[in-house]
């Protein structure tokens, strides 16, 4: 967002609060709503442009789902190692219970914390998204059931967000039809190597 567009949002927030309490009519909370989305990209174009730039319009990650991430987590990423650090301060990862050598309890933790709960609400959007992450999200929702492949999905934007604001490094995406290529090439070497335990051999 630009000097430009930022003013320009700045004075259409200014006008629309105007309107709306001078004509108090049906569609008021409507137009609340979109005051409030334009008031919060504004603020966030002010907290740290390049920032916000590199995060909203990626994987499902709205304004508002930003808005929370940074406001929860901040931008300075140094204060954990790593991006497992990261996750597991939201949450986000397996927190086996084991005594004895056993594992008695599978799941993560219960942390409540509004930015984990902003990167379930944006891995749910990856549903319908023709991306790669869409269809690894699809994939999961399969096998596992969607409130686990909605944590690992979760899981996988906390990571690509710790790369974003601690490295600088970009995510590329290679698409639907990457993924299917290569789940498939997967599932050939898993088929020749059960075969060969077996004593067979598949051409």
């Amino acid at each position: 967002m630009t000097a430009a567009q930022m003013a320009l949002a700045g004075t259409r927030c200014v006008r629309d609060r105007e309107a709306i309490r001078t004509r108090g009519d049906g569609n008021s909370r409507e137009k609340i709503q979109n005051v409030r989305g334009d008031s919060s990209a504004l603020h966030l174009a002010q907290i740290r442009r390049g920032d916000i730039d590199r995060i909203v319009g990626h994987y499902g990650i709205d304004v508002s789902v930003a808005q929370t991430l940074i406001s929860e987590i901040g931008l300075d990423m140094a204060r954990w190692p790593d991006e497992h650090h990261v996750a597991s301060w939201l949450g986000l990862c397996p927190d086996n219970r084991i005594t004895g050598g056993k594992v008695i309890r599978r799941g993560t933790r219960h942390v409540i914390n509004r930015a984990a709960t902003a990167l379930r609400i944006g891995a749910t959007t990856l549903l319908r998204s023709q991306s790669y992450l869409g269809a690894q999200y699809r994939r999961l929702r399969g096998k596992l059931g969607a409130p686990k492949a909605i944590t690992a999905m979760a899981h996988k934007l906390a990571a690509l967000v710790y790369r974003m604001l601690r490295w600088g490094h970009e995510y590329v995406d290679k698409g639907m039809q990457y993924y299917e290529e290569r789940h498939r090439e997967q599932q050939i070497r898993l088929l020749k190597k059960r075969a060969a335990a077996l004593g067979l051999v598949v051409v």
